[in-house]
């Protein structure tokens, strides 16, 4: 798409700052716009008031004895600044977000202001709630003394930086490729975390001051099916089955799993397929010589792929061989989380005399992210072994 960047500037004079970025955020958010379409050059010099001049006295060839503080001297550059922020804050968003990371959408994600957070349980009445006769009060639901804790968050991020030379020799593909680098490390580094707890390979699980593995095969809970390679509809069964005799510690009564979705590691997305959406299946009982056809039950499950996954498993010391064979089955908004103190968010760093001095820096765009996986309820995935 060819921009007509007199007429960019022309509506943000008339529109103001605020409302062309909105305009500029959806629109590339849309997908009417992309990153690329723009020319870092090309905006300098339509958005800053005598632009090409304002480029020229950028010029490295020019004897390099002009500062960008002194060329931007009595000079409104907030035009270039706010438009430029928003098309490298695009480009960033693009590669955080980008499809890869599976397990990031898996979670739920909590907004929080603190540093690692003690949530309360509630008090649960189960079967012991009595009929409200009229007049009666009615019983209160209240928080009980039981709590989780989840780790401390941390925060990562990245400084994209835009000098004199990307300006002048207009090297926008250079520029927009560093800010894809950024956000693809920066959501690969999130992804990767997640998945750590998801597999088990880090334990954060802290239930009322203790510390717990998130998967057991016997004992507090099981949660981990040993032997379980996903071949045939018989192994969700054992998982569902596992799941049934899985119990709410406050209540005693069976963990509500309301979740269908299945994580497989690439060498098992054929044949999960294969389970998931076959129209039919056959049962032949042990020593039985009928076969009995049916239709697939397991039809509403969503199957999710991760080759990181699959990665972070071998990481953690597992074979490869075996790692091939893990799957995941459960409801993991209710069993993760990400505790975020605040999403991938970009600031603009005003123009600054010493960056420009030292560096040749003409805008510098901060990302940056904060927070960390946390397991909120174990009981509702089940991880099932080769």
């Amino acid at each position: 798409m060819t921009l007509n960047y007199r007429e960019l500037r022309r509506r943000y004079d008339l529109d103001g700052a605020d409302r062309t970025v909105r305009h500029l955020s959806e629109s590339l958010r849309d997908g009417d716009l992309k990153p690329e379409d723009f020319s870092i050059r090309d905006l300098a010099e339509a958005l800053v008031p005598d632009g090409r001049q304002w480029v020229r006295m950028l010029d490295p060839r020019s004897g390099g004895n002009v500062s960008v503080t002194e060329a931007s001297d009595g000079v409104d550059v907030s035009a270039f600044h706010n438009i430029t922020g928003q098309v490298i804050y695009s480009k960033i968003l693009d590669a955080y977000t980008q499809d890869a990371f599976v397990a990031s959408k898996l979670v739920q994600t909590i907004p929080t202001r603190m540093d690692g957070e003690k949530i309360p349980g509630i008090s649960r009445i189960a079967d012991e709630i009595e009929e409200v006769a009229p007049g009666m009060p009615y019983p209160h639901l209240g928080f009980g003394e039981d709590y989780i804790e989840t780790p401390s968050t941390s925060k990562r991020g990245f400084i994209v930086p835009v000098t004199k030379e990307a300006i002048f020799f207009d090297r926008t593909h250079l520029i927009l490729s560093r800010a894809a680098e950024v956000g693809e490390v920066l959501g690969l580094n999130k992804e990767k975390r997640i998945l750590d707890t998801v597999v088990g390979a880090t334990n954060p699980y802290k239930s009322n001051g203790i510390s717990y593995n998130t998967y057991f095969t016997s004992g507090v809970w099981s949660n981990e099916l040993a032997a379980n390679e996903l071949v045939d509809w018989s192994n969700v069964d054992a998982a569902e089955q596992l799941f049934a005799d899985i119990l709410d510690p406050n209540t005693g009564e069976p963990v509500l799993v309301s979740g269908t979705t299945v994580l497989v590691t690439p060498a098992y997305r054929h044949a999960a397929h294969r389970v998931f959406n076959a129209a039919e299946i056959t049962y032949t009982a042990t020593g039985s010589q009928t076969g009995t056809t049916a239709a697939n039950p397991l039809g509403n499950y969503r199957v999710e792929e991760s080759r990181l996954a699959y990665r972070r498993i071998v990481a953690s010391g597992v074979a490869a061989a075996d790692a091939k064979k893990w799957w995941f089955v459960g409801d993991f908004q209710k069993a993760f989380a990400y505790m975020e103190n605040w999403p991938i968010t970009v600031a603009q760093a005003p123009i600054n005399s010493e960056a420009d001095f030292n560096n040749d820096v003409v805008l510098r765009f901060k990302a940056s992210e904060r927070g960390a996986a946390a397991v909120l309820n174990p009981r509702f995935v089940v991880k099932s072994t080769g």
